[in-house]
């Protein structure tokens, strides 16, 4: 019950609990953002600060890895617009932006030392030895496309924004009563009485005439129209086409192996590995006389105990890894221990306890993938030239089949296809089911030769519509029953809910659910416990919703979960049980409530900064770095 109630709240208290709260920063003139644009190339200006177009971009491009990263594919540019990541990664800098601004007021600064003992103690600059390695740090800072400098910089900004923001948000503890009054509503059971009221309570519905039919038709023209078609010719080629002409040589496929065989994306060669421990001494004597254990026959295990502690492990490692220690490490055979060697700090003793052989692909092994790989590649530049053969071909002025043949490519012609790759006969048009392509048709400009254009499959196309035959109804005699069918079924279910809904009146009039049930010669039936939003047999989510926004001795009316009749429920008992408030999940309940509603006010905060400053977004220079509409 308490882990349920933390998802719930998690996703809805704390927005309740701060809709007054983010009401009253409107008096701020939060809402006073507008855009512009000119000949300003910053994406944004918050107060007198820009920010500038390679900034945002930044951003944005490690929020769409990070996306992709978790969603284990990469985002494309038009997946990213449809999920809004442009705005919210604009709106997020704009914050910061903000509260930087609030944070120089108030004088907030962060030392040196602060910053660098945040960045040394970041996990994700950890090397190979589990201590912060500067070489990692460089690495990591190339990926997401920040200088040294700038990383620095931005890590004392956030550092000093995250005091501004501590100042709001620590300590913030929701009151004992809003605690108990969410556990209330969180976990309130109810109880029902409910009848079905069957399909044939609506009673026989007759045929409306011609004319209610016609108007029907005419307010619903998507269900009774024929769609759009469109003519169009295309040309066509693809790798199958120029397989003569890809013929790889033995020369290329050993020349690509030597380029691949250090590349760790191919793994042509493995490493050998090894998993290793050590134990670091603060000088040669000490290793050396604790060697000579080693050598007495002592474990390595117990040659650690014997020290008062535990061997540091590496993990799995590379030779190259280990820099001048790698040789005598993997000198050793399993089990084996160095002899000591010079560490960073200090003496240590190396302990090999497992080794995994490396391993080697031979040309032999991988020259059926290499040939694949370089005909693919090479058919693909072939097609690219005859992309620019075919382009010349038409800025000469020859028409889109001239240029076609000219270049070698296959022409079809499509005398009718709608959006769903169909013919008016309902039988499937003469275009490939690449969902791309038709996609291209029917954004398409009537009568004009299109650019050519690659789809992922490696073919390459060029468009030309010929005709468009717009969307239109179709003739009201083709669609009378059709109609008719669709009518009867709308009024029955109309007719139906009021009904329900005339009889849920009654039972909420007389606080009782028996004078409906003798009307339907029915006997009402008892629901098990219910819990807020949860289906439960009979009753569907949605009319568990209705049955919980009204008050005992009321009643409610729905479709039944089954689709076959309609449901009318009075509410017979509430129950609400005790808050265990002594339970350590509660008090988990309480503290994720007052985690979510002071981020929240944290975000008020930053809201209130910009309405202060005001806020002026360049919608042009975001639309540019995003690919976006302009909208």
């Amino acid at each position: 019950m308490l882990q349920q109630m933390r998802k719930v709240a998690k996703s809805r208290v704390s927005s309740v609990l701060l809709v007054g709260l983010a009401a009253s920063f409107g008096v701020w003139g939060i809402a006073d953002v507008f855009r512009g644009g000119g000949g300003d190339t910053s994406v944004a200006t918050v107060g007198g600060t820009q920010i500038p177009v390679e900034a945002f971009q930044r951003d944005y491009q490690n929020f769409l890895r990070n996306l992709g990263a978790r969603s284990g594919k990469d985002i494309t540019q038009e997946e990213a617009q449809k999920q809004g990541v442009p705005d919210r990664v604009l709106q997020s800098i704009i914050n910061r932006t903000a509260l930087d601004e609030e944070v120089g007021k108030l004088g907030l600064t962060v030392s040196d030392a602060q910053v660098t003992a945040q960045i040394r103690s970041n996990p994700a600059f950890t090397g190979q030895l589990g201590t912060f390695d500067h070489q990692v740090l460089q690495q990591r800072l190339q990926e997401i496309g920040y200088t040294e400098q700038g990383f620095i910089d931005s890590t004392r900004s956030d550092t000093a924004r995250d005091q501004l923001l501590a100042a709001t948000r620590n300590g913030f503890l929701i009151s004992a009563g809003l605690g108990h009054a969410l556990f209330d509503y969180l976990n309130e059971k109810r109880a029902v009485q409910y009848v079905v009221v069957p399909a044939a309570a609506a009673g026989t519905i007759a045929d409306p005439g011609d004319a209610v039919l016609t108007a029907y038709v005419k307010a619903n023209p998507d269900r009774f129209s024929m769609p759009e078609y469109r003519e169009v010719t295309y040309a066509v080629i693809g790798p199958e086409d120029i397989t003569g002409q890809t013929k790889i040589s033995d020369t290329q496929i050993s020349q690509e192996y030597d380029q691949r065989k250090d590349d760790p994306r191919y793994a042509y060669v493995i490493p050998e590995t090894r998993d290793v421990e050590q134990l670091n001494f603060r000088d040669a004597a000490s290793a050396k006389a604790a060697r000579t254990k080693i050598d007495g026959g002592m474990s390595f295990a117990d040659l650690a105990k014997s020290l008062g502690t535990a061997p540091v492990s590496l993990g799995t490692v590379t030779k190259s890894s280990l820099s001048d220690r790698g040789d005598a490490v993997f000198a050793l055979p399993p089990n084996g221990v160095t002899q000591p060697v010079k560490n960073i700090a200090g003496y240590a003793l190396f302990h090999v306890t497992k080794i995994a052989p490396g391993t080697t692909k031979t040309l032999a092994d991988v020259k059926d993938d290499i040939t694949k790989d370089l005909t693919a590649r090479l058919a693909a530049s072939k097609l690219d030239d005859v992309d620019s053969a075919y382009t010349d071909a038409s800025s000469a002025g020859a028409s889109l089949p001239e240029a076609a043949k000219k270049v070698g490519m296959r022409v079809v012609h499509v005398p009718a296809v709608d959006q769903s790759g169909l013919t008016p006969d309902g039988s499937k048009a003469n275009v490939p089911a690449d969902p791309e392509i038709l996609d291209q048709i029917f954004k398409s400009e009537v009568d004009q030769d299109g650019d050519p254009f690659a789809v992922k499959d490696g073919h390459h196309y060029v468009l030309k519509i010929d005709s468009v035959t717009p969307k239109k109804l179709k003739p009201f005699a083709a669609v009378r029953s059709q109609a008719l069918a669709m009518w009867l079924a709308d009024a029955h279910q109309k007719a139906l809910a009021r009904k329900a809904d005339a009889l849920a009146a009654q039972a909420s009039a007389q606080h009782s659910l028996a004078p409906v049930a003798k009307t339907l010669g029915a006997t009402p039936k008892s629901s098990d416990a219910l819990s807020r939003d949860t289906a439960s047999g009979d009753l569907p989510a949605e009319l568990v919703t209705r049955i919980y926004a009204v008050p005992p001795g009321k009643a409610v009316a729905g479709p039944a979960a089954t689709g076959d009749g309609y449901i009318v429920a009075l509410v017979t008992g509430v129950f609400h049980p005790p808050a265990p408030t002594a339970n350590p999940e509660y008090q988990k309940f309480i503290q994720q409530v007052s985690t979510s509603a002071a981020d929240d006010i944290g975000t008020s905060v930053a809201m209130a900064a910009r309405g202060k400053l005001g806020v002026k977004i360049n919608q042009k220079q975001v639309d540019q770095a995003t690919g976006g509409s302009g909208s």
